[in-house]
Formats: structure tokens, sequence, C-alpha cells
């Protein structure tokens, strides 16, 4: 539990929802140039102080990891809906159901195999990433900027059985703003 001084509330989670509802209406006000570092910087911070329990790891330490052949993979879990899957994901990553219990999402996955979550930017997959923990998994992790980082630095994607993906699902048009234009995928018409 938090510490909170005598006579004061712990606003950690007005705050976190404050900071992130500015930056979903500057986003779609026009206000913030997509893919600023300012913009991350903020996100990200909001994120973390959400998710003050869950453990991060940068797109450059996984794509470290993963090029590592004498060290074990990864469980790579994307936690995005289905429509964002098909576009791309990061290869031999597992969907999840973003709303999916930590059995459900982790299987027959022993509790101290190392699991990194991601989603668009960050949220969803902390969610999944505090459920998993909760759960005794030890091993979890969360990358920091998500898919959307990823992408953004030109990492690589896969969609369809493997094959070569360049671009990710902007999840809304608000949140899409945090693509690069040459890496956002068009929405879907509704």
């Amino acid at each position: 539990m938090d510490y909170v001084m005598p006579g004061r509330r712990n606003n950690w989670n007005a705050r976190t929802r404050l900071a992130l509802g500015v930056i979903a209406l500057l986003a779609l006000a026009g206000l913030m140039v997509s893919c600023r570092p300012v913009d991350w910087f903020f996100l990200k911070r909001s994120l973390r102080a959400k998710f003050s329990d869950v453990h991060w790891i940068t797109t450059e330490q996984l794509a470290d990891w993963l090029a590592d052949k004498k060290r074990p993979a990864p469980v790579l879990l994307d936690v995005r809906s289905p429509a964002e899957w098909k576009v791309s994901h990061l290869a031999g990553a597992r969907r999840v159901d973003p709303k999916a219990s930590a059995p459900e999402a982790a299987g027959s996955l022993a509790k101290d195999t190392p699991i990194v979550t991601y989603c668009s930017v960050g949220y969803r997959s902390g969610e999944m990433a505090e459920k998993l923990r909760a759960a005794g998994f030890t091993q979890v992790q969360d990358l920091e900027g998500s898919i959307f980082e990823w992408a953004n630095e030109g990492r690589p994607l896969v969609r369809d059985e493997g094959k070569k993906a360049t671009q990710v699902h902007p999840y809304n048009a608000t949140w899409g703003r945090l693509l690069r234009d040459d890496v956002r995928a068009p929405l879907p018409a509704p």
C-alpha cells in the first residue's frame, strides 16, 4: 500500500487519469504533433504511475534479448483485439484478450516463465502484467511504449503466418497520432 501523509488523500489514480485525459484531449484537438518525444514522456510517466508494481522493459532491451540466441526468448503476450493483431504483431507473440484472466492468458506456463506483455501503448498490457503478477507469475515485464514505439523505431513486425508487416493498427484516431505516419495503418471504416 502506498504511504499517504496524514490528512492527505492518495491521488495517484486521479492524477494518472487526468494526465491520460489531457494527452488524449490534446491529441484529439490536434495540438500534439505525432510522435513528439514530450508526448511519449508524459504518457510513459503516467503509465508507470498507474502501474507502479509492474516491471518495464524498453524496446531496445527486448530487441537485444530476442537477438541473443544464448538466452531463452520470453513469451510475448499481445494484449490487443483480433482486428489489431491481424494488421501486425511481434514475431512469435500470442494474442490474448485484454479482458482475459491471468490463467486464461498464461495457459499452462510455469510461474517462473519470462513473459513480456504489450499492447498499443502500454495500458492494456500493464493491466495484464498486474493480473499475471498477482496470480504468482514472477518474471513478467510490460513493454514500455508497446507496439507503437516498437514500430516507430523501425523494428520488425509480422502478420498472417509470419509475413512481414510494415504498419500497426492505430487503435483509434486519437491514440494513432502517436504512430509515425508511415507505420500507421488506416482505421477501418465504421
